[in-house]
């Protein structure tokens, strides 16, 4: 027997199962197991580099902050161009050896970090490294679609906790060669980052490449599609895209194209943890700067502890397009945290900014797996390469749009930037539940449980 959930659906005996039990059997068995090893890896090195990087820059190959900006936000811009490039090329070619030369494409870039040391020498060297980054990490995702099947939020989820513990574990080792301050150190720390694509490379190659189950098309090039279910084991077909007329791409697919610029401010809550949070808590508060660490550590445990949790209570479209307009939500109540967190003294002020980065925290929960979910259903399956390459951009256009718009127009109008940012969040996310939701034909469900529950 299946226990049942609240909604109907039973719950399978590995859908209970804990975070390290998935971890080593995760959706998709040995090739998603390998590629969780790798993506930890991966981002263990991405730490390293994160935390050192402009430290680097610095002192090491003596770039003003002027030109390191400049460096930094071009490389971002090319990042964009990377996940569109990903999606096509894995459209025509493999995933896996697209992966593995995007890991190699990164090692020889930071090779030449290492060896260049003029502005002018280092600005497309870090352009293509971005791009190589944003590429990999659609990559990655398209892997996962294909391995972990209609299981693949709670892969994401996996994903995500194995990519944050590698985060935290790349940040902590940087530390120790920050500390020390030499130029060694720092060429270490780069050289780390180098070594981690070298082995994610290896793990990759020790995986097989996954076979995607192609729908043919009908005759008008509609991919066949049903009635929606709300998550896997339903019975129902799940829509992949359009019915009827569908577009020749995802570029002439206005539906997905809207889908894909309004999960651009669905993505604000990284630049609201990593820039508004300390900028805020520094200028326009009085709680203690001790606490700007305590942001990250909050932001990482929940992420590790919660998401797997979280990710089977957003599985399926229903569920999916209800999460976005909790992310509303809780983005818009963060956002009213942040705006009275002026008013208090130095504790409660304090205590309202940790409450802001919780509840901005448990947003980027339910956006990690509703955007995913939402841009795999929402694209044909027969074109998702391409569909998800374009999906990709509006993670690399949040962060290179996100933290000047926080820091030019939120913050510099003060509390009631933070309070117009919230609604402005919250409206979208109803437009944006509605539709998504009309283009995978979900109607209204009695039998639905009212909102998602955490935990």
């Amino acid at each position: 027997m299946r226990r049942r959930e609240k909604g109907g659906r039973a719950r399978a005996p590995e859908e209970r199962r804990g975070l390290l039990a998935q971890l080593r059997n995760p959706p998709g068995g040995r090739n998603a197991r390998i590629m969780l090893l790798a993506l930890a890896v991966d981002r263990t090195g991405s730490g390293l580099w994160a935390a050192s990087s402009v430290l680097y820059l610095t002192f090491v190959t003596q770039l003003s902050a002027q030109q390191i900006g400049v460096l930094l936000g071009v490389a971002g811009v090319a990042g964009i161009a990377g996940s569109p490039l990903a999606g096509r090329l894995a459209g025509r070619f493999p995933v896996r050896p697209l992966l593995i030369g995007c890991h190699l494409l990164r090692l020889v870039t930071l090779g030449l970090v290492l060896v260049c040391t003029g502005f002018d020498a280092l600005l497309p060297v870090v352009a293509v490294t971005y791009l190589g980054d944003r590429a990999a990490k659609t990559l990655e995702m398209l892997f996962a679609t294909r391995t972990a099947g209609e299981r693949r939020a709670a892969y994401q989820a996996l994903s995500r906790s194995a990519a944050n513990a590698g985060y935290g574990v790349g940040a902590g080792i940087a530390a120790i060669g920050l500390a020390v301050g030499t130029t060694g150190a720092y060429r270490v720390l780069i050289l780390g980052n180098a070594l981690s694509f070298v082995v994610a490379a290896v793990l990759v190659w020790r995986t097989t490449e996954p076979a995607e189950r192609v729908v043919v098309a009908r005759a008008g090039g509609a991919a066949p599609g049903g009635p929606v279910a709300d998550g896997p084991g339903s019975g129902r077909q799940i829509a992949d895209g359009p019915e009827s007329g569908r577009p020749a791409g995802p570029w002439r697919d206005r539906g997905y194209l809207r889908f894909v610029l309004l999960d651009i401010p669905m993505n604000l809550d990284d630049s609201v943890l990593a820039v508004g949070l300390p900028l805020w808590l520094v200028n326009r508060t009085s709680a203690p700067h001790a606490l700007v660490p305590a942001f990250l550590v909050v932001n990482t445990v929940l992420v590790v502890v919660l998401q797997l949790s979280v990710s089977r209570r957003a599985e399926g479209p229903r569920r999916a397009t209800r999460a976005v307009l909790l992310y509303g939500v809780l983005m818009f109540v963060c956002c009213g945290f942040l705006a009275v967190a002026t008013r208090g003294g130095t504790w409660a002020a304090g205590a309202v900014l940790l409450a802001a980065a919780l509840l901005v925290t448990l947003a980027e929960l339910m956006r990690s797996v509703s955007s995913w979910e939402l841009a795999v259903l929402l694209a044909p399956q027969d074109a998702r390469a391409a569909y998800l390459g374009v999906a990709g951009m509006s993670q690399s256009i949040q962060k290179s749009a996100g933290p000047p718009l926080l820091t030019g127009v939120v913050m510099a109008a003060g509390p009631v930037g933070w309070l117009a940012l919230g609604t402005v969040v919250a409206g979208l996310a109803v437009v944006q539940r509605r539709a998504c939701a009309r283009r995978l034909g979900i109607g209204p469900s009695r039998t639905e449980p009212a909102a998602l529950a955490i935990g």
